[in-house]
């Protein structure tokens, strides 16, 4: 661990305690912030990223106690692990701390060495703890992909071939085409899932390959444009490019092309028949900005959050019963802030979705 990223808060209403103690973990390599009242110490924490909070007990106006169960309800700080400094030792005060949810406690006067074991200790049980929040979150959803997105494919495509077989003799040239027909869509979802869930456990587990470069926007859009179009051909729907100008942009080639499938594909999917859907990118500043336009069914608000977090999954039918595979956007958002852009959605369900998503220029 690199101190040098750790920032910690003092709350003590004595200003000996607060240069000790600083001196102390400034010394060890720490990012120090202090306070002398609890009040303050809540408004802090709202505001900033602290990784331990090192709480007085016995303060004027609002004690420890009462400051400690307060941060406990605050989302942005309830996971902050709080280490009271007391010169209470008897067993009641102790039980009452770790009850409002304390982890530790240091007496007063305080030892440099203990202090610094403490603190080390409890930073690292905080990432340790939310490594393996985030590890089960991530098998989880991999789980539920797999049972509820994977295995419906992959039955049908058995249930179908067995038919197929059972039945070739009995079967006219059309309906057989029909069958060869699902059989090849069948097989294009699986694979599309399966891409986009070893992409996206990559991602997740940062042991995908990252190498940025600068590319020509304009023709990357027009490739997977051209590579969609049979699909969109398929709903009678019309791709349209608008590119303002020759636009280059420092990306991953391989993130960057997943982007524009995802997001193209998706548009498609949730178009209606005969409808249009609209890529246009200018540049904005530092950054190229592309938006991918459908006027189809569109998101439902309370959808939207659950589209783009990694924990949840999400996924639901395209106009034509196509699919989802429910981690394009989750993949596309990982890829797109990987790369140093930002991803906005703005949907009315029932008139379509526009996703806006920028990208560095060279």
């Amino acid at each position: 661990m690199d101190r040098n990223n750790f920032k910690i808060l003092i709350v003590d209403d004595i200003p000996t305690n607060i240069q000790v103690l600083g001196s102390v973990l400034r010394k060890a390599g720490y990012e120090v912030a202090f306070t002398d009242n609890g009040q303050d110490a809540i408004n802090k924490a709202k505001s900033n990223h602290y990784d331990l909070i090192l709480l007085d007990i016995m303060m004027p106006n609002m004690d420890g106690f009462e400051a400690c169960r307060i941060l406990k309800k605050i989302p942005e700080s309830k996971d902050i692990p709080i280490i009271f400094l007391t010169a209470k030792t008897d067993s009641e005060s102790l039980i009452k701390g770790f009850e409002l949810g304390a982890v530790d406690y240091l007496t007063k006067p305080f030892k440099a060495a203990e202090l610094l074991a403490r603190v080390k200790t409890h930073i690292a049980l905080k990432y340790t703890t939310e490594e393996l929040v985030k590890s089960n979150a991530m098998k989880d959803k991999l789980f539920s992909i797999i049972a509820h997105d994977l295995r419906g494919p992959v039955g049908n495509f058995g249930a179908a071939l067995a038919v197929l077989i059972e039945n070739l003799d009995t079967f006219d040239k059309d309906t057989l085409s029909e069958i060869l027909v699902d059989l090849k869509n069948s097989a294009s979802r699986s694979y599309e899932l399966l891409q986009n869930l070893l992409k996206w456990a990559r991602s997740q587990n940062n042991t995908i390959e990252f190498s940025p470069n600068v590319h020509h926007l304009n023709q990357i859009i027009q490739e997977n444009v051209d590579l969609l179009q049979s699909s969109a051909s398929q709903k009678q729907i019309t791709i349209k490019a608008d590119i303002q100008g020759d636009l280059f942009v420092y990306a991953d080639i391989n993130m960057l092309k997943t982007i524009l499938r995802n997001l193209l594909s998706n548009a498609i999917k949730f178009s209606f028949p005969k409808g249009m859907v609209i890529i246009n990118a200018n540049k904005s500043g530092n950054f190229a900005e592309i938006v991918v336009e459908d006027f189809g069914v569109g998101i439902k608000s309370e959808n939207l959050y659950k589209l783009l977090t990694s924990h949840e999954h999400f996924s639901t039918y395209g106009t034509a019963n196509e699919k989802g595979t429910g981690l394009g956007l989750s993949l596309c958002k990982d890829f797109i802030e990987r790369n140093g852009g930002k991803i906005n959605i703005d949907s009315e369900e029932g008139k379509g979705t526009k996703i806006h998503f920028t990208l560095p220029v060279q």
